[in-house]
């Protein structure tokens, strides 16, 4: 083998060692880049938590304010939102009854919510805190680049297990009957000067 053919060889064989190094840095940084801390996914957990929750207390005191800044959407069937529901809230159903999904009406959900005036905090609320429901639609209007929070509990919670999520000192101060309504209209919220709802009023607040 002649001397211009190892030196070529011999460069050919560095160069490939070198492109492999720097292929195999590239990808074990951008391997890097997308991997996360037990820090990072606890600080993304409690930033997404905050930003899609609305704590129950905060709604009820929003309510006893009569504050209008906000819209509750209720994402039950029609049949059981009109057998009670939450005072103040709209019916968006998610169910055609309380036994069948509607979520393959997609075109309905989206532009029903895409009517809602874009200057008011949109809540929607569900069966339970385990439903899954509210978080489906969430993610299908956040799909539509529109953007919805969720009551922090259900239904099921709000009216069977009020002293369950109300504080102890409220027990015998406030009664669900108060905030709960039958019937096909929302109901008229009533504004309580004398709430204890949430009585911290910074951030650290409901």
């Amino acid at each position: 083998m002649k001397q211009e053919q190892i030196n070529f060889l011999i460069i050919a064989i560095i160069a490939g060692a070198l492109a492999g190094a720097l292929t195999s840095s590239f990808f074990l940084t951008d391997s890097d880049s997308k991997s996360k801390s037990n820090d990072d996914l606890i600080w993304d957990f409690y930033s997404t938590e905050t930003a899609t929750l609305i704590s129950p207390h905060g709604l009820r005191k929003a309510m006893d304010k009569g504050q209008d800044n906000f819209i509750l959407v209720d994402l039950r069937s029609q049949e059981e939102y009109e057998n009670s529901h939450i005072v103040g809230s709209i019916n968006i159903p998610a169910y055609k009854d309380p036994d069948t999904s509607a979520y393959g009406d997609k075109e309905r959900i989206i532009s029903s919510f895409a009517e809602l005036p874009e200057d008011k905090e949109v809540i929607v609320y569900c069966y339970s805190i385990p439903c899954m429901t509210g978080r489906k639609i969430g993610k299908m209007l956040a799909d539509n680049d529109i953007f919805v929070k969720e009551l922090g509990i259900g239904w099921n919670e709000w009216r069977y297990d009020w002293n369950g999520w109300n504080h102890e000192h409220e027990w015998a101060k406030t009664n669900v009957l108060d905030y709960i309504v039958s019937g096909p209209e929302p109901g008229e919220l009533k504004t309580k000067s004398d709430s204890s709802a949430c009585p911290i009023d910074n951030e650290f607040g409901c």
